[in-house]
Order: structure tokens, then C-alpha cells, then sequence
């Protein structure tokens, strides 16, 4: 097979990779503080597709331009969600925020269904069609741009966790809740906000994959699966794993198109899905608890 054409699947198997690091960091997020599954994760990014394609039919806003309004947006549905669903119905036992938030998915998705009928939509920008060389490679720009916007906003999500004080208090109560509570940390607060948090890294992810993805009802269930094994196979609740577990995925499943086609492509993820669970349950750079 040409080099040529080797080189152009993994330049946009990097590029995919890079977007899917940001849908996979929230996961990562809610898991490292609360400790459980966000089953809701793929249908709350749906509906955040769904809100940058109207945002550019109805209002004419670009779709990175849509950034600003999108996340904050995206942040005040998950911390509401947090606060008025899933913390106060569940009792402070994980395995009633799993079946919440596995209820919360299927409720809507079948909203999406209901008014948004089952088509796939997808939006046309100038730039759509533009192109980029990149050494012999012919690479779509908006690809470039999405991913550049992915890794810079992973990398601030990375800062905020780190160096702010709202960051301290999450990796306080991540680390240890009791402790957390006893100096005096607001826990339930902490936990709304880092739900908030995570959901409005799918309201990014959603202006970034719109230009170059297509959005109906059932597309959470693609990027679910797909968040799921970057988590798994970077370790769960680590940033640097997402990152390099959204690079692998998204090269996995660039040449699995490219030598399976485009339908069976995504074989090559569920593979890495269960050898992953097989091999290193712990993933990367996960720590046993």
C-alpha cells in the first residue's frame, strides 16, 4: 500500500484522536471525583450537537464560534442535572447514579427521537471543504482546527484541576471525601460542579465535531463507546491517559477503516476495549485503588 496513504490515516487518526480526548476527559472528570460511570455521557452529547447545529440553521453562529455559548450552557445542564436529579435521588449510593444516569440517557435520546425524528444531520460551513497540505498529505482544515481547539482546551481543563482553587477542592474530594468534608469542603457542591465540568467538555467537543461529523439521535451511542475505551485504556481518572488513550483509539480506528473499510472500522476499538480489560484492567496509567 502507498506510504502516501498510510501517512493521510494516521494524520487523521491523530486529528480524530484529539477530539475524542476531549469527550473523554469529562468522562474521566466524573469518574475520578465521583466515582462512577456516566451512562448519560453519549446522549448529553447528542443534545449538545443537536444545540450547535440550530445554533448555525437558526442563528447563523458558526460552530466554534458557538464555544462561548455552548459550554457555559453545557456546564449550567450538568450541574443542575447534579444537583436536582442525580444527587438528590440517589441517595449518595453509586450504584443508583448508574441506573439515574442510565435512565437520563434513554429518556433522552428518546426526546431526540420524538422531536428530532431519527435523520442524520449535518451542517456546511465556507470552510467545509478547505484543505491543508501536510507534506504529501491533503488534510481537511477543519479537522486541523478541531483538534487544535481539543488539545488546548484538554490543556486548560488540565490548569483549572491543578492550579485553581476549585481545582484543589476537587482533587481534595477525589482523593478523600471524609477528609475533604472535615476541613470544611462543600463535597456536594464539589461533586455538582466537577458533573458541571464534565458535561461542558461535551458542549466543546460538540462545536468541534459538528463540522466534521454528523449528528441524529442514536449518535451517542457511537461516541459512548468509543469515550468508554479511552477512559479504560488510559486508566480511569487520568487526564494524561485520556489524552493518550484518545490518540490510540483514534489511530486504531482510522487504519481499521482503511484495511477493514469504513464499516467494520471500528472493530479494531472494541478489540482494544476487551484486550485492555483482559491484559492491564488498570489501563496505562491507571493506579489500583
Amino acid at each position: 500500500m502507498d506510504l502516501s496513504i498510510i501517512g493521510a490515516a494516521a494524520i487523521n487518526g491523530l486529528l480524530l484522536g484529539g477530539v475524542y480526548t476531549l469527550v473523554a476527559s469529562g468522562l474521566t472528570l466524573i469518574y475520578g471525583v465521583l466515582h462512577i460511570i456516566n451512562f448519560a455521557h453519549g446522549s448529553l452529547l447528542m443534545l449538545a450537537m443537536f444545540g450547535v447545529y440550530f445554533l448555525l440553521t437558526v442563528l447563523g453562529v458558526d460552530p466554534y464560534l458557538s464555544l462561548v455559548v455552548m459550554v457555559p450552557a453545557m456546564y449550567v445542564v450538568g450541574y443542575l442535572l447534579y444537583r436536582f436529579v442525580i444527587g438528590r435521588f440517589s441517595g449518595g449510593k453509586d450504584e443508583n447514579i448508574l441506573l439515574i444516569t442510565l435512565g437520563l440517557s434513554i429518556l433522552i435520546e428518546n426526546l431526540a427521537l420524538m422531536f428530532f425524528k431519527g435523520d442524520s444531520r449535518t451542517i456546511s460551513v465556507a470552510y467545509s471543504d478547505s484543505m491543508v497540505q501536510v507534506g504529501p498529505t491533503l488534510v481537511s482544515l477543519p479537522k486541523i482546527i478541531s483538534f487544535g481547539a481539543a488539545v488546548a482546551l484538554c490543556a486548560a481543563l488540565g490548569l483549572l484541576i491543578r492550579y485553581t482553587d476549585i481545582g484543589k477542592s476537587i482533587r481534595a474530594v477525589a482523593r478523600e471525601r471524609v477528609g475533604a468534608r472535615l476541613v470544611g469542603i462543600n463535597v456536594e457542591r464539589v461533586f455538582a460542579i466537577s458533573y458541571g465540568i464534565g458535561i461542558a467538555t461535551l458542549g466543546a467537543a460538540a462545536c468541534l465535531l459538528m463540522p466534521i461529523f454528523y449528528v441524529s439521535p442514536s449518535t451517542g451511542q457511537v461516541f459512548i463507546m468509543v469515550a468508554f475505551t479511552v477512559v479504560v485504556l488510559g486508566g480511569m481518572g487520568s487526564f494524561l491517559g485520556a489524552f493518550v488513550g484518545g490518540l490510540i483509539v483514534g489511530l486504531t480506528e482510522s487504519f481499521g477503516g482503511l484495511f477493514l473499510g469504513e464499516s467494520l472500522g471500528q472493530i479494531g476499538i472494541s478489540a482494544i476495549f476487551i484486550l485492555i480489560l483482559l491484559l492491564r484492567p488498570t489501563g496505562l496509567f491507571g493506579a489500583k485503588r
